[in-house]
Formats: C-alpha cells, structure tokens, sequence
C-alpha cells in the first residue's frame, strides 16, 4: 500500500502506526488529510480507533483497509465514520479509492460494491 502511495506526487506518507492506540495519537498530533487503518490492530482494533479519530482529527478522511468482508464489519466501519472500505484483496483499487475520498465521495471495494447489503451512507 504504501509504494502505491509513494508514487502519488500528490500523496506523501508520513508515518505508520504498529497499533491502533498510536494510530489515535498520530492522529490528533498531526492532523492528516487521509488516515488508512486496518481492522484488525493490536492494542486499539481499527473500528475503536477510527471511532476515537473521528473525535480528535474530524476532518482527517478514514479508510479501512482490511481482509475483513462481513457486512456486519464493514458497517460498523462505516458507522463510526469511515469515507471508504477497500479489500486487500482489490489492493490495485487504492489509487481510485484515494481519488473518490479526496473528491468528498464515500468509497468501497468493488467486490464489496457488488453485494446489495453494503449500502453507503
């Protein structure tokens, strides 16, 4: 993901978080336009933490980038105020997700996109 990104001149990377608590801190501390988290942190799983950054970094934009595809998770993703869910699996949608997150627009998989249970807000 990060290569993907590096390659984005209008992209840059500025940190990586190992869990889900430092992903929080990060986030309040420097405000980043676009924050992609996993569900499945240590520490913090992703849901919590995106439900804390959505408090402390509102107009940071949330993608969950995840192996998780149950509706249940996605929509809770969604829920605490995700813009976007990709699955790892579509990897190579990264650069349109980014487009449609920074254009105001919600984003998700196109595998996920598909299956009439995961409506956007």
């Amino acid at each position: 993901m990060c290569s993907i990104l590096q390659r984005r001149p209008d992209c840059h990377v500025g940190w990586q978080a190992p869990d889900g608590l430092e992903a929080v801190e990060r986030s309040e501390k420097l405000q980043p336009d676009l924050i992609l988290l996993d569900i499945g942190l240590p520490r913090l799983n992703g849901i919590e933490a995106a439900r804390r950054i959505r408090k402390v970094s509102p107009n940071s934009r949330i993608l969950f980038v995840s192996c998780e595809s149950s509706a249940e998770v996605v929509q809770e993703a969604l829920s605490v105020g995700a813009q976007g869910y990709l699955l790892k699996s579509d990897a190579l949608e990264l650069p349109l997700a980014l487009n449609v997150l920074l254009e105001g627009k919600q984003f998700l998989s196109s595998r996920l996109a598909k299956d009439n249970a995961f409506l956007l807000r």
